[in-house]
C-alpha cells in the first residue's frame, strides 16, 4: 500500500487529527507537484466537506481526462478543516457548507464561490411507515434537543395525522465537529426554534446533547438505514442513492415541502434574485411556497491572488470547467444547477482571481 493510500485509509476511518490532515494535504500536494511528475502535470488538491464529495469525485474523474498536464484531486476531510487547510496555503482550494467570516476572508486573502444548490433533509427509518413523513424545525429542534423522545409523540403525531406512529424511541443520529451539514442543519434549527438559537446555535461544531456520531455523511446515511428508530440528516443525493426516507419539511409559507432539484432553485431564486450577486447568501427558509426551507450552496473557498502562474492557469481552468460542463454533470448526478444569472456573475468573478 503506497503513502497516498495510507493516508486515505486513515481519513476514511475517521481517526485523523488537525495535524495528520494537514501533512496528508501537504504530501498530497508534494506527490502531484509538477517537480516530482515525470509528466511534469499540475495536480490541483482541493480539500473540506463529504457533503459534495461524491460530485468532486465524479468531477475529478471527467475532467482529468481532458488534458494529463492538468489534474485534479479532492479529500474530504470536513469543512472546517477545508477552510483552515486553504488558509494556511496547503492545497489549491477548499470546499464546503460554511460562510467565510471577515476573519478568513481578510487572514486568509479568501473567497467562497457558489458551487451548486444542495438540499440537507431529514431521513429516518421507521419500519412499517412507507410514507413520507411531514416535520417542522420545531420539531425536529425538539428531536435534536433531546425534548421529543418517542416515534409517536405528539409533537410528530400532530404533522402527520394520518401516519400509524409506532411507539419507538427515537435514536437520535448526528456528525461531529467542523461539518458543513451541522453548519446548515443548525442555521435551519436555530432559525425555526428560540430555545435551539440560545442552547446550541448555528455553529458547524454543534454540542447535540442527544444521540451518537457518524462521521462522514455516507456513515450517516449508512447508520440510519441499518438502525430501526433511527434519524439522521444528509445532503439530499445520499439519501436519494442510499434508498433512505426522507421526509417533508415545513417552510416559512405553511407548505411541507420535499427537497428536490425544482425546491432547491426556487430557494436559491428566491434569495439571489434580482442581483444575483450574493454568492456568500444564506438560502435557509428563503420565501416562497415551493422552496425547499434547508437549502444552501456548497462553496469554494479560493485565495485570491497568490498562486504561482502555472497552478493559477490550471486552477482557472478547472473552474471554467466546474462552471460549464462540471454544471451539466452535476445536474445528471441529481445536483441542482446554479441559475444562469447568478452563474454568469460568478464566471466574472473567477477572471479576477489570479
Amino acid at each position: 500500500m503506497n503513502i497516498r493510500t495510507r493516508f486515505e485509509a486513515q481519513l476514511d476511518r475517521g481517526r485523523s487529527t488537525g495535524l495528520f490532515i494537514a501533512l496528508a494535504v501537504l504530501v498530497i500536494v508534494g506527490l502531484y507537484h509538477p517537480a516530482a511528475s515525470a509528466q511534469d502535470a499540475v495536480v490541483l488538491v482541493g480539500s473540506g466537506s463529504s457533503v459534495p464529495a461524491p460530485l468532486y469525485t465524479k468531477w475529478a474523474e471527467e475532467y482529468n481526462k481532458r488534458n494529463s498536464g492538468m489534474q485534479m484531486r479532492y479529500l474530504p476531510i470536513g469543512t472546517s478543516e477545508g477552510i483552515k487547510q486553504i488558509s494556511h496555503g496547503s492545497g489549491d482550494f477548499g470546499a464546503g457548507e460554511v460562510p467565510l467570516t471577515a476573519k478568513d476572508r481578510a487572514e486568509g486573502n479568501l473567497t467562497e464561490l457558489p458551487v451548486i444548490i444542495i438540499g440537507i433533509v431529514p431521513i429516518y427509518n421507521l419500519p412499517g411507515v412507507h410514507e413520507d413523513l411531514k416535520f417542522s424545525g420545531e420539531v425536529l429542534a425538539e428531536i435534536y434537543m433531546g425534548n421529543v423522545k418517542n416515534w409517536n409523540a405528539p409533537q410528530i403525531a400532530k404533522l402527520n395525522p394520518n401516519v400509524s406512529l409506532p411507539d419507538m424511541p427515537i435514536k437520535v443520529v448526528f456528525r461531529p465537529g467542523g461539518k458543513g451539514s451541522n453548519y446548515i442543519f443548525s442555521e435551519f434549527l436555530a432559525k425555526s426554534n428560540a430555545k435551539f438559537r440560545s442552547e446550541i446555535g448555528i455553529t458547524p461544531s454543534p454540542k447535540w446533547p442527544v444521540g451518537s456520531p457518524a462521521e462522514r455523511s455516507s456513515d450517516m446515511a449508512d447508520k440510519v438505514k441499518s438502525e430501526p428508530g433511527s434519524i439522521g440528516y444528509v445532503e439530499a443525493q445520499y439519501a436519494i442513492k442510499n434508498r433512505v426516507q426522507h421526509g417533508l419539511v415545513l417552510n416559512p409559507a405553511g407548505h411541507f415541502v420535499k427537497a428536490s432539484s425544482e425546491s432547491l432553485t426556487a430557494a436559491c431564486r428566491a434569495v439571489e434574485a434580482p442581483g444575483w450577486d450574493k454568492f456568500g447568501a444564506s438560502l435557509i427558509n428563503a420565501p416562497g411556497a415551493e422552496s425547499f426551507p434547508i437549502t444552501s450552496f456548497t462553496w469554494v473557498y479560493v485565495k485570491e491572488g497568490g498562486h504561482d502562474q502555472r497552478r493559477s492557469a490550471a486552477l482557472t481552468d478547472f473552474m471554467n470547467w466546474m462552471y460549464s460542463n462540471g454544471q451539466q454533470l452535476g445536474a445528471e448526478q441529481g445536483y441542482s444547477e446554479l441559475p444562469s444569472q447568478l452563474l454568469a456573475n460568478v464566471k466574472t468573478k473567477i477572471s479576477s482571481l489570479r
